[in-house]
């Protein structure tokens, strides 16, 4: 049935790891990771948990298909109560790590209290012990991770970990493994770092045993495997130009948020896109990215490998700057690229690969720098305050913001905070780009409409990744709609959530969903776990864990007046492109939405929806 039926509680207060049964009627009413590590979560933690307090817990967990031969089984998820937003808090990380801890036995691991010193979890199959990190206290990602294979004499141990930025308090730090994977969105790393647990450790020789029905799966897995090869997006595009394959497309549909989303188009997208990757510099006549990378099981291979090049003002006489790492991915080259009007490669490199060193989501931090140059040339913030000039375009005060956020330094401190927090500080909260606190993506809601109501109703905050309407919208997958009217996506949009709710649960990469439907999904786990699992199960499965996560929400104190967006998009008109004139269709979307979810006008679920959902 592919779970371990196992997972591990770890009280850090108390320094004690206990083995206890998978609750099975919650496996197979939630799926697993992200489902049912909230189901977990909810159901033991008070709503109005203050996030960096003992009493909030972090959760480590997979899917059913983690660790198995389904393709981008690799993924796992740490669920907790945001520090960012302070809502419900789900970031997905790929690579290795994932599928070591399933290997493992484990299905998941519950966090409980805070260690009175620094900590990391070191796991061996089914032994697990607390150990001092006193010594790694200070280090970054990069230096953690050799530091403990070194320390346990095992080159193949996975881990995941924080660096400085999780331990200095900075609210957007992620969670980082394998170097450069992530669980980066809402300040997972913060919680982690507020417990005093420095890292996670593990390594598994079980394997991932107990699928149902092993031919069928087989069947199935390879079935979707060729989907995903014969698909132009993720056969061609990701393995050639990864997620930066969008930078061009969604530049010159005007929908690429620029100064602050002060207009709609980049001048310097080419300079920065995937393309741009692939050149070779004037420099050193090499190009700027190596080669692809694929985490754990995957047949995309979208991950980015990236070289600066060494002349570069930014790791000159620096050479630990030198080597090959994560490249990259389209929404950090546009957080710290295009909302700060910055089209140097080599710097927005430079930035992704610190954020990856101590471990920082590029996205909330380069929307803050973009918030921050901004008020800087409003004269809200001046160089004194800032440290450097900081002028919309200029790398050098992206490079020097990104060493400082890193270490916790200086005016980093006040980037740390993210831009909800930083805006309402010096005067202009409606500078911040954000919903429920978390920091935009890379689409602008002018531009594709059915994502200003995505960002607007999603549970973390904005978010591209809980329902990706640009498939459909702009790709045209898996059916094409036009990007700049409101009709019909309401309905769009809770179908998208609803759908990437499984997807997010099954232990798979959400990149999936280019090429396959629920009707490549589902035979795999109907193969691997139980019979039960139908498509009308799964739709039912999904809309069972929006709407948990929204019910936390809502008696977190969120109401619908949060379900909102920035001034500017609801009244300053696109400048350029297709949506030139036009502003967010939100307000006629979102009643209709509440409809479709079957939730009251204010938001709120009904007994009717919580009784069909079995909530």
């Amino acid at each position: 049935m592919s779970w371990t039926g196992k997972i591990l509680r770890v009280n850090l207060t108390e320094g004690t790891c206990a083995a206890e049964p998978l609750n099975m009627q919650w496996a197979r009413e939630y799926l697993g990771q992200r489902g049912l590590a909230t189901k977990y979560f909810v159901s033991e933690v008070d709503p109005k948990v203050d996030p960096m307090s003992p009493e909030n817990k972090i959760i480590w967990a997979t899917g059913p298909l983690t660790g198995t031969m389904a393709s981008t089984g690799g993924r796992y998820s740490v669920i907790t109560k945001g520090a960012l937003t302070g809502a419900i808090a789900c970031s997905n990380s790929g690579g290795y790590f994932g599928a070591e801890l399933k290997m493992a036995g484990w299905d998941m691991i519950i966090f409980e209290g805070r260690s009175p010193t620094p900590v990391y979890l070191s796991i061996t199959d089914d032994r697990a012990e607390l150990l001092d990190a006193s010594w790694l206290w200070g280090k970054s990602v990069w230096d953690t991770e050799p530091a403990l294979r070194a320390r346990h004499q095992d080159p193949q141990i996975r881990i995941s970990s924080i660096g400085r930025a999780g331990e200095t308090g900075c609210l957007y730090a992620a969670v980082v493994n394998d170097l450069h994977r992530a669980a980066g969105r809402s300040g997972v790393g913060s919680v982690m770092g507020s417990k005093n647990l420095k890292a996670i450790a593990v390594r598994g020789t079980l394997g991932v045993g107990n699928i149902r029905d092993p031919l069928a799966f087989m069947q199935a897995t390879a079935a979707a495997k060729k989907v995903l090869a014969d698909n132009a997006v993720t056969g061609q595009g990701l393995p050639k130009f990864g997620t930066q394959v969008l930078m061009n497309v969604i530049n010159e549909i005007g929908a690429m948020p620029t100064r602050n989303h002060r207009e709609v188009q980049f001048e310097g997208a080419k300079d920065i896109s995937g393309e741009a990757m692939h050149e070779p510099r004037a420099t050193d006549g090499k190009p700027n990215l190596v080669t692809n990378q694929a985490c754990f099981g995957c047949t995309i291979a979208c991950g980015r490998i990236s070289k600066i090049d060494e002349t570069h003002y930014t790791v000159q006489n620096r050479p630990q700057y030198w080597g090959t790492s994560g490249g990259l991915e389209y929404e950090a080259a546009w957080a710290l690229g295009s909302a700060n009007g910055v089209n140097d490669l080599e710097a927005l490199t430079y930035a992704n690969f610190l954020c990856n060193e101590d471990g920082m989501d590029p996205i909330s931090f380069g929307a803050t720098v973009g918030a921050v140059m901004e008020l800087y040339e409003m004269g809200v913030l001046t160089k004194e305050q800032i440290g450097i000039e900081a002028n919309f375009g200029s790398a050098r005060a992206l490079t020097y913001l990104a060493e400082i956020t890193a270490r916790g330094e200086g005016f980093g401190r006040e980037i740390g905070m993210g831009s909800k927090r930083l805006t309402a500080k010096y005067g202009h909260p409606d500078l911040s780009m954000s919903v429920k606190g978390q920091e935009f993506p890379a689409y602008d809601a002018r531009g594709i409409q059915g994502m200003g109501l995505a960002y607007a109703t999603s549970n973390r905050g904005a978010c591209h990744l809980r329902g990706y309407t640009v498939a459909s919208e702009v790709l045209g997958i898996p059916v094409k709609t036009d990007p700049l009217v409101t009709d019909g996506k309401p309905e769009l949009v809770k179908a998208f959530q609803d759908a990437t709710a499984v997807f997010d649960s099954a232990g798979v990469c959400v990149f999936t969903t280019f090429a396959w439907t629920m009707a490549d999904l589902q035979p795999q786990l109907h193969a691997a776990c139980d019979e039960s699992f139908d498509m009308e199960n799964l739709a039912l499965i999904g809309e069972r864990i929006w709407n948990m996560e929204r019910d936390f929400n809502n008696r977190a104190g969120f109401t619908h007046k949060d379900d909102a967006l920035p001034k500017r998009l609801m009244t300053e008109p696109a400048k350029t492109g297709p949506a030139a004139g036009l502003v967010s269709g939100l307000d006629k979307m979102l009643p209709e939405y509440y409809a479709a979810r079957g939730w009251t006008q204010e938001g709120q679920l009904t007994e009717q929806t919580r009784s069909r959902l079995g909530l």
